[in-house]
């Protein structure tokens, strides 16, 4: 359902310089009009109304040739969404909502734009716009990769309930172990490690049941950047402030997911349209607290194989962290260009600095507060 397949008979963006002529970097609204009613007919009529909204935005009777070559490149500006959003007429269909007669694939994309996005327009856009290709192929991916390195360390270990109180557990190349930080791949692998199956399954359904879906609208090459950076930010945060500690499990990068979905929804409470969306918050902060506090209690429950205590708990707060600052500047610019976006840069700064803050603090801080690690596993 992208434009450019739904009107092929649209001008090319690379041959659009007949709308221009002069080079003044505006088009008319009047030649906009002209090219709404000589196509409408081919469009959604979702998209037809936010383009027409768009010509009755400015008043001036120009608008930016650059929004236009957005426009019919299926790209949406800041510039765009403001006029958009400050225009002086109304979208005056009916909400998606009301719209009867859906199939069944239909209805799950309604679904899923209003379990992620707070604005009508964003919704409409996102409904007319998806195409399922490429599908959510990144949380699916790791979720798979998750489940089949569990199951082959539960046969491995011949056990899967509590996993991590095995003797032989922390023998595993993918832990992190701080004897071994020095082997970076350990700050990220430490994923497909967890602690047992219960442990396991919560972070199963949390990033299946929202991973997928905000995948599904904002793709994902940005939920998993916010994904792989909770669990970088994860297994950092463990070795500055929890120095002598393991880390396995998904849950910095589930938490990140989950933190910024949840962060998004409280900042755009009477936009969001889900259902029981007070309830569902609620029961997905009590699932996120039990898995932390059973965090807490493993990390200082007595150690199966001492003088190495069991994981440490630290990773769900880096992920948190993650969630409410990069997560949160990520979902609520569906479709913009991050780079625009001045708090992005602060807070991919404020990463920055503590990723390079925590390199030297495992360079030099162990070795300076004659710190006494356990021995390799």
């Amino acid at each position: 359902m992208m434009l450019s397949r739904e009107v092929p008979s649209l001008p090319n963006p690379a041959h659009l310089g007949q709308f221009d002529p002069g080079n003044t970097g505006y088009i008319s609204t009047g030649k906009f009009r002209s090219l709404l009613e000589s196509h409408g007919s081919e469009l959604d009529p979702h998209k037809r109304e936010v383009l027409l909204a768009l010509a009755d935005s400015h008043s001036d009777g120009h608008i930016c040739y650059q929004d236009f070559v957005n426009l019919m490149s299926n790209k949406r500006s800041n510039s765009f969404r403001q006029a958009i959003l400050q225009g002086n007429r109304r979208l005056c269909s009916k909400a998606l909502l009301e719209e009867k007669g859906l199939s069944l694939s239909q209805r799950l994309i309604r679904h899923v734009a209003y379990e992620t996005l707070p604005r009508e327009i964003d919704r409409k856009w996102y409904y007319d716009s998806y195409t399922c290709c490429p599908p959510p192929w990144f949380m699916i991916a790791i979720t798979l990769l998750e489940i089949a390195f569990f199951l082959y360390n539960g046969v491995a270990l011949d056990q899967f309930v509590l996993q991590v109180t095995h003797p032989h557990y922390l023998k595993n190349a993918l832990v992190y172990h701080p004897q071994l930080r020095a082997q970076a791949w350990r700050y990220l692998t430490y994923i497909f490690m967890h602690a047992g199956i219960e442990h396991l399954g919560l972070n199963v359904v949390l990033q299946l049941l929202v991973g997928v879906p905000l995948e599904m609208v904002h793709g994902a090459a940005r939920i998993g950047f916010v994904y792989v950076a909770g669990v970088v930010a994860g297994s950092l945060a463990v070795s500055v402030a929890d120095m002598t500690a393991p880390v396995v499990g998904s849950s910095g990068g589930v938490y990140a997911l989950v933190s910024a979905h949840l962060a998004n929804i409280v900042m755009n409470w009477s936009g969001m349209e889900c259902q029981f969306k007070l309830l569902r918050m609620a029961v997905a902060l009590i699932c996120m607290s039990m898995e932390f506090g059973r965090a807490v209690w493993l990390r200082f429950h007595p150690s199966a194989y001492p003088p190495c205590p069991h994981p440490s708990f630290v990773a769900h707060l880096g992920g948190v962290a993650v969630g409410i600052t990069l997560g949160v500047v990520v979902l609520r610019n569906y479709e913009q260009r991050l780079q625009d976006q001045s708090l992005w840069w602060i807070f991919v700064a404020m990463y920055a600095v503590f990723v390079l803050f925590a390199v030297f603090w495992n360079i030099f801080a162990y070795g300076l507060l004659d710190l006494r690690l356990p021995p390799p596993p």
